[in-house]
């Protein structure tokens, strides 16, 4: 069976426009299969689906003259004749083919819907002559909404906070804790989620680690100090929700500071981490401010980095934040944090395993001295109380 992801409507509502469509995020969360699915929606029988991983579909783009490159597309049923749709899967694998796609799109009528495991290469891959020829979209592993549609189950998801909050369930949220507890455990790679199997879950966790390391990491990258790498990226998953410091992590590896920036820099880039700025209303303290760290996925946290369950659960209150726009976070030099700003809605949230009053009633303080007017627990466990949501119903 074949699970709809929240990303499927957007990329269909544009099928019909002349752009580019991009679809780029970590490898295995699900971007082939997303294609697949716009693939069957399209009627129109002028398409094809290319692996460019196949080194038989890489020699369809290798001619001199671009024009060629119908010809070879022949075979697959397509034409020129009229609106045609080609997708290409793992566009890195023949990066050479963009030229090809460039040409195509200029001269022909053509949609082209390409996919790639790197957003760090994708983004350096297109020349600037494709600007306002293409839409990037970035798939994640699966929010939690999206968890329970892969668990065969039904919930109702408010858009707003205020409704969230309104609208807590205790039946409900006694219904579907165990699968949250799973989420927070396990994380949200499709093919995680649906194996039964513990045990089996845990070996594809490290299969999509190594993965990761084999085919992005040194496949793209050209570090010197392979080994150093590593060490850093297993050292960056014990530390979920810590602050950033580069000296103290130079110091351990004992490289430079400029080597950690660039193993950072890549890391954030290919999707393994997320690196949140701190809320502040000067751009320039906001640019010179430390970061926290984040992960791409708790079951990486989990099963490679031996998380904290804390740290765990905090990380999987960012990843479903991710739906609600630009996250920062704020801390005082002498006292008082909040884990999250939704800086574009202006809402702050603090993450909790079982939050109260008292928790409400300083983040709300603390709250409006910034000017934050809307601000919430987000407690995993239920909390009846106004002021607070259940991280369930994220």
């Amino acid at each position: 069976m074949i699970y709809k992801r929240k990303l499927l409507d957007k990329i269909i509502e544009r099928i019909d426009n002349k752009e580019i469509i991009v679809v780029t995020g970590m490898r295995r969360v699900g971007k082939t299969t997303l294609f697949k699915m716009v693939y069957e929606h399209i009627k129109n029988t002028n398409k094809v689906f290319l692996d460019l991983d196949n080194p038989l579909n890489q020699k369809i783009f290798e001619e001199e003259d671009y024009n060629n490159i119908w010809a070879n597309l022949a075979p697959f049923g397509i034409s020129n004749k009229g609106k045609a749709f080609i997708f290409l899967d793992e566009i890195q694998a023949k990066p050479e083919a963009i030229k090809a796609v460039k040409y195509l799109y200029d001269h022909y009528d053509v949609k082209f819907f390409l996919t790639g495991s790197s957003s760090f290469y994708l983004k350096n891959l297109f020349p600037e002559s494709l600007a306002g020829r293409k839409i990037i979209f970035e798939l994640f592993p699966l929010d939690f909404e999206e968890f329970l549609l892969f668990k065969g189950q039904i919930k109702k998801f408010y858009i707003k906070f205020s409704q969230k909050d309104k609208n807590k369930n205790k039946i409900e949220y006694e219904r579907i804790k165990k699968l949250y507890e799973e989420y927070i455990e396990f994380g949200g790679f499709p093919q995680v989620v649906l194996e039964s199997v513990y045990e089996r879950k845990k070996e594809i966790l490290i299969d999509i680690f190594r993965s990761y390391f084999e085919k992005d990491v040194l496949g793209l990258a050209d570090f010197k100090e392979i080994n150093k790498f590593r060490d850093l990226s297993l050292l960056l998953l014990k530390r979920v929700g810590a602050k950033l410091d580069i000296s103290k992590l130079s110091s351990e590896l004992g490289v430079s500071r400029e080597t950690i920036y660039s193993y950072i820099s890549f890391l954030e880039k290919t999707y393994f981490l997320k690196l949140i700025s701190p809320f502040t209303k000067s751009i320039d303290r906001e640019i010179s401010g430390t970061k926290k760290i984040y992960i791409c996925d708790n079951g990486i946290g989990k099963y490679i980095g031996k998380c904290e369950d804390g740290n765990l659960f905090e990380n999987a209150v960012l990843n479903n934040l991710k739906n609600y726009g630009e996250i920062k976070y704020y801390e005082r030099r002498i006292g008082g944090e909040i884990d999250f700003i939704l800086s574009e809605q202006n809402i702050a949230l603090e993450a909790k395993n079982k939050g109260n009053i008292k928790d409400y009633l300083k983040l709300k303080k603390l709250s409006d001295s910034l000017g934050i007017k809307e601000c919430y627990i987000i407690s995993k466990e239920f909390i009846n109380e106004k002021g607070f949501i259940i991280s369930t119903d994220l």
